[in-house]
């Protein structure tokens, strides 16, 4: 719903914007039968004023988006309005009113829509601190009551009951998340900031590590992945990768991020929404399986993950040297089936670390 100037008239066509004085006739999908014109030129929502209405507010229905205004027995003087298109309700608000479609789209896309006031408040108390990695979508805040810093996260893509499972129910070396608030928008997430530097800016400052090194964060990471899959109802990460790992100065590793993850469910045959990053995700993710994702599917990335951090490279560019690369072909085979569990891998990684120490 917003609030537009009608056009005046000053054209028997009413061909021009009464804002900036474009010519509408010259604007692709114009048609001066339109009960509502954006005009292209200046974004102002021009009503037409062949439209029997006397006020200049353009109502539209919040449940199809269609025009109120031209529906037979409309007035905004009703405290409401059921749409005659798909029967939603529409409270006739002023203060559904916007001044500007700018002002419109501010509010459509504001993080915080739909919250309750109470809601709204407890999150005023987690003031911004910087951005992370210049993404206005994940935030360093610090909590203006017990003075700790938290990370705030709005995701547009988020399975809902993974997130209320972890709140109640948190995994070791993974960030313990404090809140989540759900918006008509997005999932609104506080979780504890871990101080550290991630893998992907280790392997940017050295390019790769030592083998020992490695095999000790792979370890690490299947600790964390075999918590998450040994669970009742087993949890599918879908996103490990060396931004998602975070090592804190004393060489604590913990996994980021359950924005791509899924419950595993092994009566599907495939994916509802292909989830992942690119080059790390296993086929089954991407859509190129006969499976949907599983617990091997994390191994993969293992693999990926465990060969970059040996050459600085992807599998397919350079292969990682003996006694590894054995393992992380296993890891990364195109076939599920083929492929390590996480324990497996695990088992193999310690003996491959048992017999380089020992050499």
């Amino acid at each position: 719903m917003r609030k537009r100037d009608k056009k005046d008239g000053q054209d028997p066509e009413y061909e021009y914007c009464t804002n900036c004085n474009a010519n509408l006739t010259m604007q692709k999908g114009y048609s001066s039968d339109l009960p509502y014109w954006i005009c292209k030129g200046c974004g102002m929502m021009l009503i037409n004023p062949a439209i029997d209405t006397e006020t200049d507010i353009a109502w539209f229905c919040d449940g199809c988006g269609q025009m109120l205004n031209v529906q037979k027995g409309f007035s905004d003087n009703l405290a409401e309005w059921k749409c005659l298109e798909c029967g939603h309700v529409n409270e006739l608000s002023e203060e559904e009113v916007y001044s500007s479609d700018e002002e419109y789209q501010l509010t459509q896309n504001d993080p915080y829509k739909g919250l309750s006031y109470e809601q709204i408040d407890e999150l005023m108390r987690y003031m911004t601190v910087e951005e992370i990695d210049g993404r206005s979508d994940i935030v360093l805040v610090r909590d203006s009551v017990d003075d700790r810093l938290y990370i705030k996260k709005y995701l547009s893509v988020y399975n809902r009951s993974i997130y209320e499972y972890l709140l109640s129910n948190p995994i070791a070396q993974m960030p313990r998340i404090e809140k989540i608030y759900e918006s008509s928008n997005c999932l609104i997430v506080i979780e504890n900031y871990i101080e550290g530097n991630t893998l992907a800016q280790l392997l940017a400052s050295q390019g790769s590590l030592e083998p020992k090194k490695a095999l000790a964060i792979a370890a690490a990471v299947c600790h964390i992945l075999s918590a998450l899959h040994g669970l009742p109802d087993p949890i599918i990460h879908r996103d490990v990768k060396p931004s998602n790992i975070i090592i804190k100065p004393d060489g604590e590793v913990f996994l980021l991020d359950v924005n791509a993850a899924k419950w595993f469910d092994p009566d599907k045959a495939d994916d509802t929404r292909y989830m992942g990053t690119q080059v790390y995700a296993a086929p089954e993710q991407l859509g190129y399986g006969f499976k949907a994702s599983s617990a091997k599917s994390d191994v993969y990335a293992v693999g990926v993950l465990l060969n970059v951090m040996l050459t600085g490279h992807f599998p397919k560019e350079i292969q990682a040297s003996a006694p590894f690369w054995p393992l992380i072909e296993k890891c990364i085979s195109m076939d599920p089936e083929k492929r390590y569990t996480v324990e497996e891998l695990l088992d193999e990684i310690e003996k491959i670390g048992r017999v380089s120490n020992e050499s």
